[in-house]
Formats: C-alpha cells, structure tokens, sequence
C-alpha cells in the first residue's frame, strides 16, 4: 500500500515510518519542513511533500494516490486558540483524503475516561476527541486509536516519570498519582498503526488501545524504581497541587517544560482504562506482545543506556519556540540585526575540531564558564521555558531538527558548519552558528557566530544587558573549544 504519514518528524512518526517500510509499504511523508527529515536514516526511501495540514492544496497535492493516510499531528500551544487550529486542520485532511479518494484514515488520540462529559476534560483531551469526531465523520474509513500513557525511550510521558522517579526518593506530588492508567508500550502502537493499514474497509470506529497493566502513577513510579535498581519511592499525594502548579512542579523537576508537562498532567486527572480491546480482533497479537509495563521500562531504559534512542519527545516543536529560518540578509524585515563573531586558528585537523564542535552541548557542556549556562537554564525553566535540561539524543552526533539543550538543530553541514536556533524564552529570535574551515595557508580556523533579532525596545535592551557578558561567553567558547580540539 501507498501510506501517507503527517508527523514524520515527530516521536511516533519518526518511528512509524521505518516500521511501514518494513512491512512493504510505499512511504510519502507531509513535512513543513522537510530538510528535518533529511538525517533519519529511512530518509532516501521515502517520498517528501512540503506542506502543512492546515493548507489544502499541500494536503491535496499530498494525498493524491495514496491509500492509507496517518495523521499523527497536534498543535502543543497553550495559547486559547490551539483548540481551532487542531479542529480546522482536521477538516483539511478529512476533506482532501476523501476529495482524493484515499482508502483510510488512521489517527493517534487520547484516551478519555469513560463516563466523564466532554466539557470537563482537559482543553487538549477535550480537542483530540474533537479530531477523532471530525476524522470519523469525512466519508473516509477511520480508525482512531486512543492510548493513554505512552512507555518507550524518549516519550514525553517516559521522560516524566523517568525523572520524577529517579530524582526524587521522598517526593510530594500531586493528587493524580492516584489516578488509574492503562499504559501501552510504545511498540504496541506501532504494532496497531502498522495493523490499522489493513483493516477491512467496512471498519470506521474508535479502539482502545492499552497494555496488560492498570497502574496508578504512584504504582508506576514504583515499577520504575524498582526495574532501574533503585529503592522504594517515599510518596505522598497532595491535593492542593491543582494540575497547573504540578506541571510548572513537573518543568522544574523533569526535562518537560511546564508548557508540555501541563497537558499531560491535566489528562492524569481522571481514570484512563480501555473499555474494550476489539482492535486485538483486526491486528494479530505475536508472541511477545503485549509489552507488560515494567518490560517496557526495562526495553526504554536500555535504549537511553546504549544511547539508542531514535526519536523523542523534543523531535517536535516545542510550544512557544520560534520556527523563523535564519535571516540571510543583514536588514532582514528591516529592522536591527546584532551579532557577535569571533574566530580562532586552531592546532588540529578540521576533522578533530568537527568532533568537538558536533558534539557539543548535553553531558558534554559548552565550553565555557557552566555556572553562567547553568543559570540560563534555570532562568528559562522559572519562566517555562525548556532549559538545558533536555540534553541530545545520541552523544557524538546530531541530525537537523534534534533539540540541544534550549537550541534546536536548525542546519548541519558534516564538516563544516552547525546552526543553532534558540528555544529559550528570549524577546526576539537567536541562532548560534559553530563552523570549520581551512585558510589560504592549509590552517584549521574555527569560526563562531551568534546572531540576535529583537522583538521591540525589550529586545534591544536584552542584547546590550547580555552584551557585556559575551566576552566571557562566546569568547570562552572559542578558546576552549579549539583547546579541545588541541588535545
């Protein structure tokens, strides 16, 4: 079959698409962006359309001559109108799929509690149910999976309870430790989206989708304890903890920013357990599956040892993060445009100064003066900003699109050039590009650039109340990179 994936840049896209190609399927993928996909190793198999979900006629233009179409995209905004930006882009994809005459839908929602009106789950529960409604009513055969918590390395909701537990031996936490969950491993979804690809044509409905085990969180955070070697967790709920202050609670704690961590805690607040598992009837069960909870645990945390882990959570935007490209022309949109650039010749090979430089960030560090990057981060959590916290995702390389502490890896030249766009909470735009080159005289020069684009008068003064402390910075980052790359 011809399957369309929307999200391919994402946790579960990035690690569907590989699995549809394994299974025999032709892969077209709808990217924004799609110079993001370009370091994934399934990249030279697939078919990319630049495109958004919201535009019909890249959607269309998408569409045509496929047969099985995914849609696996949500908008993270916390802002109030996320909810009518999900519900049109929705009707887009249900209307050009069924204008190309596509065979089937199949979406990834949330599992919502049974019982519970609409009205009072949280605002992007309450919108995942709304894509659902709108996917199940094109004319277009749609199967919309509901999970729950999602286990797997690099998941959000992994991530989450991951560091809650790992942190915190004694830890006051929020009442929906308490709550009921059904978790699935991650490669259970996948099983069951790859499946969804075959379901016969008279199958338009919702399934649940679930593990073998209902857990509470605080259950969970125990498992978990107990797989990574850890000692028994010390708990204690606290109902004044409403799931605004948890998530800001969970962004100081975890890598999640309170942004991310908000909607996932809202979803805790009720009882989210499969009322039935008819999808077991349409998608065969082999012999390993499904993952128990405490397996799944055990199949992440050895990825994130061996440094494993394929795509995460962060592989998406993050809310609030700019996505401009980086401006080319000095007097771009006609307004200032600071920067700050510095060079060094430095006493190795291109080839050893590259390792430095792609390596950077994560455990590795910056290079320069870690108590002030330190305090950058944690400024960023305190306004909800991502932090440094997020890390890399493998240790020595980086693909365009990784996120890297509060950056984001905007451009990779192998060899050359690493382009950097912040994701900090900053009045303007900034991008920190780390390059290597040869001189006229065969010498390895390493060249660094920060580049800043303010937003208003509070832009302006943030660059010259930063501006003193760049000697210190950026200058200490040319030095001791090209000392590591020396030694």
């Amino acid at each position: 079959m011809h399957c369309l994936v929307t999200g391919a840049s994402g946790y579960i896209g990035g690690r569907l698409v590989p699995e549809l190609l394994a299974a025999g399927h032709r892969v077209r993928c709808l990217a924004r962006t799609p110079a993001k996909l370009r370091d994934f190793p399934w990249s030279d198999q697939v078919e990319v359309v630049q495109g958004d979900v919201t535009d019909p006629e890249s959607t269309g233009r998408a569409m045509e001559g496929t047969d099985v179409a995914y849609y696996l995209v949500h908008a993270l905004s916390t802002g109030s109108r996320f909810e009518e930006t999900d519900r049109r882009a929705a009707r887009v994809f249900g209307a050009e799929a069924k204008r190309a005459g596509v065979g089937r839908i199949v979406y990834l929602g949330g599992l919502t509690p049974s019982g519970v009106p609409e009205r009072e789950l949280s605002p992007h529960l309450r919108s995942r149910a709304e894509v659902g409604r709108i996917l199940l009513d094109s004319g277009v055969p749609t199967a919309v999976l509901r999970a729950a918590v999602i286990i797997g390395s690099g998941s959000a909701s992994f991530e989450m309870l991951r560091y809650l537990t790992e942190r915190l031996p004694l830890m006051v936490t929020p009442s929906w430790v308490r709550t009921r969950i059904q978790p699935i491993a991650v490669r259970d979804v996948l099983r069951f989206l790859v499946g969804c690809a075959e379901l016969p044509a008279d199958v338009s409905r919702t399934f649940d989708v679930g593990g073998p085990d209902i857990l509470t969180y605080r259950d969970m955070m125990q498992r978990y304890a107990r797989v990574a070697g850890l000692p028994k967790r010390l708990i204690l709920p606290v109902p004044l903890l409403t799931p605004r202050l948890s998530s800001h609670w969970v962004g100081l704690i975890t890598p999640v920013p309170a942004a991310l961590a908000r909607p996932l805690s809202e979803s805790l607040r009720h009882e989210v357990v499969c009322s039935e598992h008819d999808i077991e009837t349409y998608v065969a069960t082999p012999p390993d599956a499904p993952v128990g909870f405490e397996r799944a645990v055990e199949l992440a945390l050895r990825r994130v040892q061996d440094a494993n882990v394929t795509t995460r959570w962060s592989s998406a935007s993050v809310p609030g993060a700019p996505s401009d490209p980086l401006p080319t022309d000095p007097d771009w949109a006609g307004g200032s445009l600071y920067t700050d650039v510095r060079e060094a010749v430095v006493d190795a090979s291109p080839e050893r100064l590259w390792r430095v430089v792609e390596g950077i960030g994560g455990e590795n560090g910056w290079y320069s003066f870690p108590l002030a990057w330190a305090v950058r981060g944690w400024m960023d959590r305190l306004v909800g900003g991502v932090g440094l916290r997020r890390g890399r995702r493998d240790k020595a390389r980086l693909r365009v699109g990784d996120s890297l502490d509060f950056w984001r890896v905007e451009e990779i030249e192998p060899g050359a050039l690493l382009r950097l766009r912040a994701e900090m909470r900053v009045p303007g735009l900034a991008w920190l590009e780390l390059g290597v080159r040869q001189d006229e005289k065969g010498r390895t020069v390493y060249h660094q650039r920060a580049v800043f684009y303010p937003h208003g008068l509070l832009g302006h003064a943030y660059w010259w109340s930063v501006a003193p402390f760049h000697g210190v910075v950026f200058g200490g980052m040319v030095r001791n990179i090209a000392a590591a790359a020396g030694h």
